[in-house]
């Protein structure tokens, strides 16, 4: 790991290996400084824009999976529009948020395919968020996810994406390539910004 910038007081680090950034641990925000900046979000399910913005993974569920497979929105937030669209086409999917749908039981089940929509730049801890979410899948269910990915050529500092305090982790294509060996996905397959793996 190398120091890689300061931006507003924050340290960043970069992994050598996979070359994600990470916000330094003594900076990271606590629970209640992020529940407040996600009640500013202007997340309204009925917004058009909204919509839009999330197709990429409502897209993906659609064309790749039946509507008999059970889904799980995980880091949900206030205001879950993925779920909303499916269910309206006969998708079955449960919610799960640590702050907005704090229901524990849903994590004791097994989906076909898990939403992950703007939730995984907000891992503190990486490695077991992905555990977690893997052990969460069906044999050959999808995880869905969806952030903006980080690139060497990039300019950190005007970077708008990590202007946003809670957004903590930024993963590198190479990162991705990690996480799927690490975590024995059978498939990767990134589109930029919709990253789907396979279990």
């Amino acid at each position: 790991m190398t120091f890689y910038q300061n931006w507003r007081g924050r340290d960043y680090w970069q992994c050598d290996e996979c070359h994600a950034v990470q916000m330094d641990k003594q900076h990271l925000p606590d629970t209640e400084s992020e529940t407040a900046l996600y009640l500013t979000h202007e997340n309204d399910v009925d917004d058009p824009r909204y919509q839009q913005f999330v197709s990429p993974i409502t897209e993906a569920i659609l064309s790749q999976i039946t509507s008999d497979k059970i889904g799980l929105d995980f880091g949900a937030g206030p205001g879950p529009v993925i779920s909303k669209i499916i269910t309206e086409k006969g998708y079955q999917t449960k919610l799960y948020d640590p702050v907005f749908h704090p229901d524990n039981s849903v994590l004791s089940e097994q989906y076909d395919f898990i939403i992950c929509c703007e939730v995984i730049e907000h891992f503190h801890q990486p490695a077991v968020e992905f555990a977690r979410l893997k052990s969460l899948l069906n044999p050959g269910g999808k995880l869905f996810c969806m952030t903006q990915l980080f690139e060497n050529s990039i300019d950190f500092a005007k970077w708008h994406y990590k202007n946003d305090m809670t957004h903590v982790f930024f993963y590198h294509r190479n990162s991705l390539n990690f996480i799927e060996q690490q975590f024995a996905f059978s498939t990767i397959e990134i589109n930029q910004r919709l990253i789907t793996f396979t279990n």
